[in-house]
């Protein structure tokens, strides 16, 4: 397409769509500059200003649509960044105040994304580097027919690999999933039971912890000797034979001190 026909496509896609509001408002902003800050009128204006230029604010922020957050987020934050564009432009700079605004009201969406959707701690460097990727991966993937590796992506950001690595990480950082929320029913026609319901079971070893701690200022109570057969026993794995062995006596003494002890710690531990 020649540069006069592209020209005259663009014309005519604007004279279809119509003057935004915000066309044409640099000598409202002038206006504006030239009042004082006391000036009764001043606040009328730049409400106005605001009104027009409200439209710009609902372009950038269904740009960001389809990325996690609603569109009246998105839109707030998009309308904060309006303010703080009509606030700081400066008409004396000659410059337009789309080409001022655009990317002041883009850069207050970013900084939404960034500070304020992230379910966890990720620090600010890894936060602005994955938010870069996703542009980048979506242009690769056009260029390349399939999904980049980090490598590429890290040579088109010209930035290091590991810091790229730790942004594709940290991406699983930006939402977390509750575990009171129903899992997907694999099987099809019944209710979804909760994500918790499958994870896992109780770890046998919180009882075998309960009755440590139960046991323990019994064993204290205990003769030495009936300690030590014990000990060897259970910690050591033992024999009754060896332990018999060990203490000079015979291997059915040490089978009735071991009855005898475990009965008594079995019964204060359930008495206690």
């Amino acid at each position: 397409m020649t540069s006069s026909a592209l020209h005259d496509s663009t014309t005519a896609r604007r004279s279809n769509r119509g003057s935004d509001s915000y066309d044409g408002i640099e000598p409202l902003l002038e206006q504006l500059a030239a009042m004082d800050a006391g000036d009764p009128a001043r606040p009328r204006l730049r409400e106005e200003v605001m009104r027009r230029c409200l439209p710009l604010a609902d372009h950038i922020a269904r740009r960001f649509t389809g990325r996690g957050e609603t569109y009246d987020d998105l839109h707030q934050s998009a309308s904060l960044g309006l303010v703080l564009a009509v606030d700081r432009y400066d008409p004396a700079r000659g410059a337009s105040f789309l080409a001022f605004a655009v990317p002041t009201v883009m850069g207050e969406v970013r900084r939404h994304f960034r500070d304020r959707t992230w379910a966890l701690r990720v620090p600010r460097r890894v936060k602005e580097t994955q938010l870069a990727i996703g542009p980048t991966v979506e242009r690769l993937c056009h260029e390349y027919g399939r999904t980049p590796t980090a490598l590429e992506i890290a040579v088109a950001l010209d930035l290091d690999l590991v810091e790229v690595t730790q942004a594709l990480l940290a991406g699983n950082a930006y939402r977390t999933n509750s575990l009171d929320a129903a899992a997907d029913d694999e099987e099809g026609g019944g209710i979804a039971a909760q994500v918790s319901e499958r994870l896992g079971e109780t770890d046998p070893a919180y009882g075998i912890c309960d009755d440590a701690l139960a046991v323990a200022p019994l064993l204290r109570e205990l003769s030495e000797r009936d300690r030590l057969v014990l000990r060897l026993r259970f910690f050591e794995n033992y024999t009754q034979a060896q332990i018999a062995a060990e203490l000079g006596v015979s291997q059915m003494h040490i089978s009735r001190i071991l009855s005898r002890t475990l009965a008594r710690l079995r019964q204060r531990a359930l008495r206690d």
